[in-house]
């Protein structure tokens, strides 16, 4: 008799807090201690370890992959690390802890359904930490954990992680950061990570594992509605297969929401309506289709479709819209300029945009919210920007997927900025 195992689906959560904390160690532990290091890449560890006069493996090493980090000991890029247990598969992304890579941290933030927020025992809730965690509630995590390391080096003593606790709860209600939970642990000696370990008796809470394979996955916790952007037109050139002739299939990812044959369509920016008449994956035909999933669509009737637009569900259609108010995290060397036009991307839509205005600028530090005339690298803003031509868009905290957006500089097409619609 083989025994059914859920699978809790795919979960991509960050780690992030100051220097020296312990991120990438936790990480090292999680993928030590759930088996999911290869023996090659264990051995070489091990060998730069000793090479280091270390009397244990030094299981930071396994995320920090790039030679200047290892050098420095710091962690300066995104380091993504995938792993699986017998219910999920995990994809962690490990962000820099210093403040000239907070464009790291939102990048690595924006796909993310959890953040791990660490604080050193010794230390307790530091600048950093107010940072990092505004950042995460900016970007829309909706599932914060507080996990206080290196509890080892404070005699393991519950009173340290109360007050940390307590500190953390009041900065968080100020914020208006409502889902967080609290674990304390030791990333070195692998308390409270997948093992419970026997130092830590007084926290009767599950580890950081168990939480991390009851979190909710993406797209799970409310109802989204259907939106399917279009990136390909299908129409196959082959005159010898009378049946292609006019085969005509709109190809492209679900974002959110589902679809099935039959269902009632609306095609942005055109407001045409039809119904769907195939989902079809791979060239067969599926019958229905879900949020994540790529797929190609035939309506059932003849409809002028393009890349760029949307094809979304009649009765759940967003207002197009020509002027949008976002959360802005400036990305490039070069500030933002008022008087330049860029290129917004949002979904598979182009469209040029100006700036109208810079509402305020986030202090990220303080969380002080002050007057800004433009925008220097790692700025996150307010700002509200006028459109060419209409975009198809939700709110940020609504749909994420369809909430966000990149600034392109039309001049070198660099990505410049990263925006969520409010």
């Amino acid at each position: 008799m083989t025994t059914h195992i859920e699978d809790h689906g795919l979960l991509r959560f960050l780690t992030c807090g100051s220097v020296d904390d312990g991120k990438s160690t936790l990480i090292g532990r999680l993928l030590y201690d759930t088996k999911a290091i290869l023996a090659d890449t264990l051995s070489a560890i091990e060998k730069t370890s000793q090479k280091r006069g270390l009397g244990a493996v030094d299981l930071s090493l396994l995320t920090d992959g790039l030679q200047a980090e290892r050098e420095q000991g710091i962690t300066i890029d995104v380091a993504y690390r995938y792993f699986s247990t017998g219910t999920r598969k995990y994809i962690i992304a490990d962000a820099p802890g210093h403040e000239q890579y907070t464009r790291n941290m939102v990048t690595a933030a924006s796909t993310a359904n959890l953040a791990i927020i660490l604080v050193d025992a010794r230390k307790g809730v530091l600048t950093q930490t107010k940072r990092h965690s505004t950042l995460a509630h900016l970007v829309g995590i909706p599932h914060l954990l507080v996990a206080i390391n290196k509890m080892d080096l404070v005699d393991y003593d519950q009173a340290v992680y109360e007050k940390i606790k307590a500190d953390y709860l009041e900065f968080a209600a100020r914020q208006g950061i409502e889902d967080v939970r609290f674990i304390p642990l030791s990333a070195l000696n692998g308390d409270m990570v997948v093992e419970r370990g026997e130092a830590l008796a007084w926290y009767d809470g599950p580890t950081l594992i168990q939480i991390l394979e009851a979190a909710p996955a993406a797209h799970t916790e409310h109802a989204e509605p259907f939106r399917f952007p279009v990136q390909y037109v299908c129409r196959p050139q082959d005159s010898a297969n009378p049946e292609l002739h006019d085969y005509r299939g709109f190809m492209g990812q679900v974002e959110s929401g589902a679809i099935a044959v039959g269902d009632a369509v609306t095609v942005l920016p055109s407001g045409l309506s039809t119904t769907v008449k195939a989902v079809q994956l791979g060239g067969r035909d599926i019958g229905s289709a879900i949020t994540e999933q790529s797929v190609t669509l035939l309506l059932a009737d003849e409809i002028d479709v393009s890349r760029g637009d949307m094809i979304v569900k009649t009765d759940e259609a967003p207002t197009p819209v020509k002027q949008i108010s976002a959360t802005v995290c400036w990305l490039a060397e070069t500030p933002m300029d008022r008087a330049r036009t860029y290129l917004i991307r949002h979904t598979t839509r182009e469209v040029k945009a100006k700036l109208a205005a810079i509402d305020h600028r986030l202090d990220v530090n303080t969380q002080e919210k002050l007057p800004a005339e433009k925008l220097a690298m790692n700025d996150i803003a307010q700002v509200q920007f006028k459109l060419a031509h209409p975009l198809f868009a939700d709110p940020y905290k609504a749909n994420r997927s369809t909430g966000a957006f990149i600034i392109i500089d039309e001049s070198n097409n660099n990505t410049v900025g990263a925006g969520m619609i409010l």
